[in-house]
């Protein structure tokens, strides 16, 4: 595949976000553009991410969570960061750079209730679908 006409999505853990975010752009963009995703500590891909993005038809109990450090810099167009109020990953490469700033839906906060779970990580799905929709309209 053309490194112009691939995306990395960036976010620390690899969990949330940038799970979602690669669900999300393999579904819309299907096989015209390359998507990858990484963190800078993953982990395990968050089960609430699994259960919205069921919830709109994208399975993600395949993913796994990769390391940066595993992503080839010249195989990767366009890198889209994700943090809001963390650090964001180091991405080394000429790639193009975009940073949408969405908050981080996980939390191991015990008071926050399933449901109240699930509405963060809806909130940061359908900001996500609309940032990569938006950002479909410019590329094409």
């Amino acid at each position: 595949m053309n490194a112009d006409k691939t995306i990395l999505f960036l976010c620390v853990a690899n969990s949330a976000r940038s799970q979602m975010a690669e669900g999300l752009a393999r579904k819309l963009f299907g096989s015209r553009i390359g998507v990858q995703s990484a963190g800078s500590e993953p982990s395990s891909v968050n089960p609430y991410a699994i259960e919205v993005m069921r919830e709109v038809g994208v399975d993600l109990t395949t993913h796994h969570s990769k390391s940066v450090q595993t992503i080839d810099a010249a195989d990767v167009g366009t890198v889209i960061t994700l943090c809001a109020e963390e650090v964001c990953p180091m991405f080394l490469g000429k790639a193009r750079r975009l940073h949408w700033p969405i908050p981080d839906p996980a939390s191991k906060d015990p008071s926050f209730s399933r449901e109240e779970m699930l509405t963060r990580f809806r909130t940061a799905r359908d900001t996500i679908q609309s940032m990569l929709e938006g950002f479909r309209d410019v590329s094409s």
